[in-house]
Order: C-alpha cells, then sequence, then structure tokens
C-alpha cells in the first residue's frame, strides 16, 4: 500500500465542493466496478461525444475515465472520499483523458450536476431514493441515468433492465415535465 502512495507522489489536488466535504465515513463503502460493467453501463447510458458524464459517488474514477477514452464525452466524477479521487486523479493522467474529466472532492447532495446528460450511480437504493429529488429538479429532460446493482425501487421502475454477468444495470430518463415522457437527449 506504501508503494503505491509514493507512485502517486503530491498528486493533483481536487475541487472542493461548498469549501470543505466533511470528513466522515462515506455511506456507500468504496467497491470497484468491473471493466466489463462500466463498458455496458456508458453503452447503456447511450454515451457519446457530446456528452458529459457524471459519476456520482465516482470512487476512483474508471467510468468517467473510461467514458472519455473509450466514448469521447467529458465526465465529472464526485466522491467524498479523497482516498479513491487520489487514484482517479492518477489514473486519468495514466489514460491521457485528464483535460476531459475532472474530479470534485465533496457531498453529491450538493454538487451541480445540472450540466449532466448521463449520470451513474452505484450506490445503495435508499441513497438513490434519497437522491431522486436532485436529479428530477438539476437534471434537464432527456438526461439519462444509469445505476449499477441498485435502482429506486418502486418510486421510479426503470425503462430497461440489463444484465451483465451477475450485474444488474437500470437505465432512466428525465421525463419532460410538461408530457411526462422522456424527451430526446
Amino acid at each position: 500500500m506504501l508503494a503505491g502512495c509514493v507512485v502517486l507522489g503530491e498528486g493533483e489536488q481536487t475541487i472542493l465542493t461548498g469549501g470543505e466535504a466533511a470528513n466522515f465515513i462515506p455511506e456507500v463503502p468504496f467497491v470497484w466496478t468491473p471493466e466489463e460493467v462500466v463498458e455496458a453501463m456508458l453503452q447503456l447510458g447511450g454515451v457519446g461525444a457530446g456528452d458529459v458524464v457524471y459519476d456520482l459517488g465516482c470512487g476512483d474514477g474508471r467510468i468517467v475515465i473510461a467514458a472519455a477514452k473509450e466514448f469521447g464525452a467529458r465526465g465529472v466524477g464526485v466522491e467524498i472520499d479523497p482516498a479513491p479521487l487520489r487514484m482517479a486523479v492518477y489514473q486519468a493522467r495514466r489514460a491521457g483523458v485528464e483535460g476531459r474529466v475532472r474530479f470534485v472532492r465533496g457531498d453529491l447532495f450538493k454538487a451541480d450536476i445540472s450540466e449532466a446528460t448521463v449520470v451513474t450511480l452505484f450506490l445503495f437504493e435508499s441513497l438513490n431514493r434519497r437522491l431522486l429529488p436532485k436529479l428530477n429538479k438539476e437534471l434537464r429532460p432527456g438526461t439519462r441515468i444509469v445505476a449499477h446493482r441498485y435502482g429506486f425501487g418502486d418510486d421510479w421502475p426503470p425503462e430497461r433492465t440489463v444484465q451483465v454477468g451477475a450485474s444488474t444495470l437500470y437505465l432512466w430518463t428525465i421525463p419532460d415535465a410538461r408530457t411526462g415522457r422522456a424527451a430526446s437527449p
């Protein structure tokens, strides 16, 4: 473990939202998302070069890094735990996408997500449900939401469900408030 810290050196500064991120145990532990699941999530979300992918609870940043490197999108990772963020910054530099991604150390409930065209989540259902009002308020109609393993329960059934190995992925699209139907992005 110490050898990894030496490799990272001083690292890049992450951006703090609201001035500071609280120092406390995150509600969701950091768990790596397998590469085949990352790829499937981005495909399910229809990610392309014109998209801005926000990963809420981004951990080591692998989803936004893949969105930039493999799909040509821009990406923003929001994470409260500084340890995986250091790895995210390092991995973005190694992948050559540091100019297309950024990482924000902060509370996902306080982050400005309004520029997102795709949002990815790997959070517990209880957290997703608490996040739902923010998503509906801040995201534009047509924004796609892709979740790994946990959805919104009965609060919002998914439009599509995909199985990738042992992982279940879900897709939703923010509806147009006037019509109640999903708008084109």
